[in-house]
C-alpha cells in the first residue's frame, strides 16, 4: 500500500458500513452548524437521526447551485471563517461565483485524493510532473499541484497559457505527466509539430484530462499523436475539485469514485427518483469527509450511470455524457446563458434578445455572442460591442467576440437551449 490507495482489500460490506458511518457524521455536522441544512431538513420533515442505512439518504433534500448562490458568500461554510484555510470559486449561473472553502484537514483530504488519483492514472513519487490546468480561483490547477507533491512528484506549476513556453519546458525539464485539459493538449501537440518536434518522442507517458468533456475518439488521437496513455479525472469545486473521481490507467473504462469520501448516486433529472445502478441519470454527490463545506445530495446535472467496480472495489461512473441544465464550457470555463444575458442587461442600448455561438478554431472552442439592439438605439455599434465583450471576460472569464446584430434577426427564445447555436464540428 503506498497510502494513496483506497482501501481496496476491503469488502463492498466494509465500505458500505465505512460510507454509513461517515454519512451519518456528515448530515450531523452540516444540520448543527449550517442554517441552509437545518431549514431545509426541517421543512422536509427529516432528521439526521432518520440516516439508519444508505438508502435513508434518499428522503434527505438535493442542494442545487442557487442554494449555494443564495447563501453567497460564506453561509454554507459548517466552521467558523476563520477555521476556513482557503476559498476557491467557480463560474455560477449569475454574476455571482459559486464560493466553496476548505480546512486545513480538507485540503489534506484533497491532496490525497488528487495523488491517489494520479497513482491510479500509472503516476509514481518521483516523477516529474507538468500542471497546465489554470491556477487561482480555479480549483484545477492548486488541487492537481497538492495532489502532485503530496504522491512524491516533482511539480512544474506552469498553469494555462504559453504555449510556446510549455513545450519548451516539456521539451527541457522531460516530464513523465502532464494535467492539462483535452483542447488544450492538441495544442501543445500541433505547437510541438510547429516547432519541428515529434510529440512521439517526448519524454510523456501520461496525460490525465479533465476540465471539460472528451470523446473516446479524441483520447485515440491523443495518445497516438503524443504517444502516451490518456486518462480521465473528474472532479467539481463543489465537491470538492479535481479528485472526485479517476480512471484506472489499467482498464480505461470510467472513473472509479473514491466511495470512501464521495457518495454518488443516480437520480432521473425529472422526478427526483434514485435509479438503481447501471441506469442512465444525472449524478449526485455527498461529500463524506469534508469538513469547512459539506454537501448533502447535490446535483451536478452532470449525466452519466453507475457501474460495478473493475481496477478497483470502489464503483465506477461512465464518462460524463451531458448535462440536464443549460451550462457550456468554453475552454474549461463553466458558461450559463444566463449569465451572458446579466451581462447583457448591464449594457446600455441592449436588448435581451441574444443567441451564443459555438464554434471550433483548431482545437478549442469559441464562443460568439449575436445581441440586437434596442429599438430606438442610434450608437456606435463597436464600442457598445466592446463594452459588452469586456464584461464577459471580465465577470465571466471567458473572451468572446461580440457582434450587433439587425433588428428582429435573432430568433426568439422559447427557452434557454434555443439560445446555443453549436457549429462544432
Amino acid at each position: 500500500m503506498t497510502g494513496y490507495e483506497p482501501i481496496e482489500n476491503a469488502s463492498i460490506d466494509e465500505l458500505r458500513a465505512l460510507q454509513l458511518e461517515r454519512m451519518k457524521q456528515t448530515l450531523a455536522h452540516s444540520y448543527a452548524n449550517v442554517g441552509h441544512y437545518k431549514r431545509a431538513f426541517d421543512a422536509a420533515g427529516v432528521h439526521p437521526d432518520d440516516l439508519t442505512s444508505l438508502e435513508d439518504l434518499a428522503k434527505f433534500p438535493f442542494l442545487v447551485k442557487d442554494d449555494l448562490r443564495d447563501n453567497y458568500p460564506f453561509d454554507m461554510f459548517a466552521v467558523p471563517r476563520t477555521d476556513v484555510v482557503r476559498v476557491h470559486a467557480s463560474s455560477g449561473t449569475t454574476g455571482k461565483p459559486t464560493v466553496v472553502g476548505y480546512t486545513q484537514g480538507d485540503i489534506d483530504t484533497w491532496s490525497t485524493v488528487v495523488a491517489r488519483s494520479i497513482y491510479a492514472a500509472g503516476g509514481r513519487s518521483g516523477d516529474m510532473t507538468h500542471v497546465a490546468y489554470g491556477y487561482g480561483l480555479f480549483t484545477g490547477g492548486l488541487g492537481a499541484h497538492y495532489g502532485a507533491e503530496k504522491l512524491g512528484c516533482t511539480v512544474v506549476p506552469m498553469g494555462g497559457g504559453q504555449t510556446a513556453k510549455q513545450v519548451q519546458l516539456i521539451t527541457d525539464f522531460k516530464p513523465r505527466i502532464i494535467l492539462v485539459t483535452p483542447s488544450y493538449c492538441l495544442n501543445l501537440i500541433d505547437e510541438m509539430e510547429t516547432q519541428g518536434l515529434d510529440p512521439r518522442a517526448t519524454s510523456l507517458e501520461i496525460g490525465i484530462f479533465g476540465a471539460e468533456p472528451w470523446s473516446d475518439g479524441l483520447r485515440e488521437e491523443i495518445e497516438a499523436r503524443l504517444n502516451i496513455d490518456a486518462v480521465d479525472i473528474y472532479g467539481l469545486s463543489e465537491v470538492i475539485g479535481p479528485g472526485v473521481a479517476q480512471e484506472c490507467v489499467e482498464t480505461k473504462d470510467g472513473l472509479t469514485v473514491w466511495e470512501d469520501h464521495f457518495y454518488p448516486e443516480i437520480i432521473n433529472p425529472e422526478t427526483g427518483e434514485v435509479l438503481p445502478d447501471g441506469e442512465f441519470g444525472e449524478l449526485v454527490f455527498t461529500s463524506l469527509t469534508k469538513v469547512a463545506m459539506p454537501v448533502i445530495r447535490y446535483r451536478t446535472r452532470d449525466l452519466t450511470r453507475i457501474l460495478p467496480g473493475t481496477a478497483r472495489t470502489m464503483r465506477r461512473i461512465e464518462r460524463i455524457s451531458g448535462r440536464s441544465d443549460d451550462m457550456l464550457i468554453v475552454r474549461g470555463v463553466n458558461v450559463f446563458p444566463s449569465q451572458v444575458e446579466a451581462q447583457i442587461m448591464e449594457v446600455d442600448g441592449l436588448s435581451p434578445h441574444f443567441q451564443l455561438v459555438l464554434t471550433n478554431e483548431g482545437n478549442m472552442t469559441d464562443m460568439a455572442i449575436e445581441v440586437e439592439p434596442d429599438p430606438g438605439w442610434s450608437g456606435d455599434k463597436d464600442t457598445i460591442a466592446a463594452e459588452l465583450k469586456a464584461k464577459v471576460k471580465d465577470l465571466i472569464g471567458v473572451t468572446a467576440s461580440v457582434a450587433i446584430a439587425d433588428l428582429e434577426t435573432i430568433p426568439r427564445s422559447q427557452g434557454k437551449a434555443q439560445r446555443v447555436v453549436d457549429n462544432r464540428s
